[in-house]
């Protein structure tokens, strides 16, 4: 990085452009104190839902294979049909700058025996806890998954906030510092050279001025 030329001009621009990247930085640490205390609020309710999602997996498959044990895979399959779609509705939100989605409303994924068209017999009970577990699962997934994106965007702008507040403190601050100095250091020693070279100039003169011309 070229150094600036040792002028009272620039001098004045590095001391304004310290300033703001000061400012900057303060306003950075602000943000990412920030950031990192709405990460605290939210980690103990992601933690109890990742939890809560680990438990329900568990016992899905525990369902799928009691049921797999007394039907099999293809009549399994069989019960699993129709296939159906689900629609959730989302809606925008933003959180210290960073826009993210929600769920407008939890979604409904448990059905009914009836809604599922099946009728269940004394030997259908493990296929329909197997779906009731697995529906559950989706919903908890479904309802979680919008504040695990948003928890990744914050941890994700907490370390962009660091890398930029260390970018400017150890570095572009650290520069501006060192070549305020050198000016600094170069503009005082002009100044005494300066100041030297009037004291001799003066000293001159006055000798010059302290002799007589001859004849006189």
């Amino acid at each position: 990085m070229a150094r600036s030329a040792a002028t009272r001009s620039n001098l004045v621009k590095l001391r304004r452009r310290l300033a703001q990247v000061q400012k900057g930085a303060a306003l950075l640490r602000r943000k990412r104190e920030s950031l990192v205390t709405e990460l605290f609020n939210r980690a103990r309710p992601a933690i109890d839902s990742r939890k809560t999602i680990d438990e329900q997996a568990r016992a899905a498959s525990r369902s799928l294979l009691s049921a797999l044990g007394t039907h099999g895979h293809a009549e399994l399959v069989a019960l699993g049909w129709p296939n159906r779609e689900l629609m959730v509705d989302l809606e925008p939100l933003e959180v210290w700058g960073l826009r993210v989605l929600a769920l407008k409303q939890p979604p409904a994924v448990v059905r009914s025996l009836a809604a599922r068209a099946m009728a269940v017999g004394p030997t259908d009970a493990a296929p329909a806890t197997a779906a009731t577990d697995f529906e559950k699962l989706l919903e908890l997934v479904l309802d979680a998954a919008p504040r695990e994106f948003l928890m990744r965007r914050l941890g994700h702008e907490l370390s962009r906030a660091t890398r930029l507040v260390n970018t400017l403190e150890q570095r572009v601050a650290t520069g501006l510092t060192s070549d305020l100095a050198m000016i600094r250091r170069s503009l005082e020693e002009r100044e005494r050279e300066e100041h030297l070279r009037l004291k001799r100039l003066i000293a001159r003169r006055k000798a010059a001025g302290a002799v007589t011309p001859e004849g006189d």
